[in-house]
C-alpha cells in the first residue's frame, strides 16, 4: 500500500466540487426551513406564553399596588377612627361623670329634704306630745283641784292649811310642769 496518496486523490479530498456545494446548500436550506417551522410552531407559542406571563405578572403587581394603596387608606381611616374613639370615650366618660355628679347632688338634696321633713314631723309630734302631756297635766291639776276642793269643803279648814295643801300639791306635781 502505498503510503503516499496520489495527487488526484489528495486534491479530491479538499476540493470543492459541485455535488458538495449542492449538498451543503440543500442542508442549509433544510436547516433554515426547519428553523422557520420550529420558530412558528415552538418559539412563537413560547414567546406568546412568556408575554402572557409577563402581562399577568404586571397585572398582579398593579393589583397588589392598588390593594396596598387601599390597605394604607383603610389603615389611615382606622387610625383616625381610633383617635376619634379615644376622644369619644373621653367625652362619654366626662358625660357619665357629670350625670353621676348630678345624680349625687339630687340624691343629697332629696336626702336633705327628707331629713328636714322627718325633723319637721318629729317636731310636730313632739309639739303634739307636749300638748297632750300639758292636757294630761291640766286634767291632773283639775282632778287635784277638785280633790282639794273636796278636802277644803269637807274639812273646813283654814287658809294656812289650804296654802299648805296647795304647796304640797305643787311639790307632788313639780315646779318644771308649771314653768313650761
Amino acid at each position: 500500500m502505498n503510503m503516499l496518496l496520489s495527487a488526484q486523490e489528495y486534491t479530491r479530498l479538499f476540493d470543492l466540487d459541485l455535488q458538495l456545494l449542492f449538498d451543503s446548500g440543500l442542508t442549509l436550506l433544510a436547516v433554515f426551513v426547519l428553523f422557520l417551522i420550529l420558530s412558528y410552531n415552538l418559539f412563537n407559542p413560547a414567546r406568546k406564553m412568556l408575554e402572557e406571563r409577563r402581562n399577568r405578572i404586571q397585572n398582579d403587581i398593579a393589583v397588589a399596588q392598588n390593594d396596598k394603596d387601599a390597605a394604607l387608606k383603610l389603615k389611615e381611616e382606622y387610625e383616625a377612627k381610633l383617635r376619634d374613639v379615644d376622644v369619644e370615650v373621653e367625652q362619654i366618660m366626662s358625660d357619665a361623670r357629670k350625670r353621676a355628679l348630678e345624680n349625687e347632688n339630687k340624691i343629697i338634696a332629696d336626702a336633705k329634704a327628707e331629713a328636714e321633713s322627718i325633723i319637721a314631723r318629729a317636731q310636730r309630734e313632739a309639739e303634739l306630745e307636749k300638748q297632750r302631756v300639758g292636757d294630761e297635766v291640766k286634767q291632773e291639776m283639775i282632778s287635784i283641784a277638785s280633790l282639794m276642793a273636796q278636802k277644803v269643803v269637807a274639812g273646813r279648814i283654814d287658809a294656812t292649811v289650804q296654802n299648805s295643801l296647795v304647796e304640797e300639791t305643787l311639790k307632788e306635781i313639780g315646779n318644771d310642769t308649771w314653768q313650761s
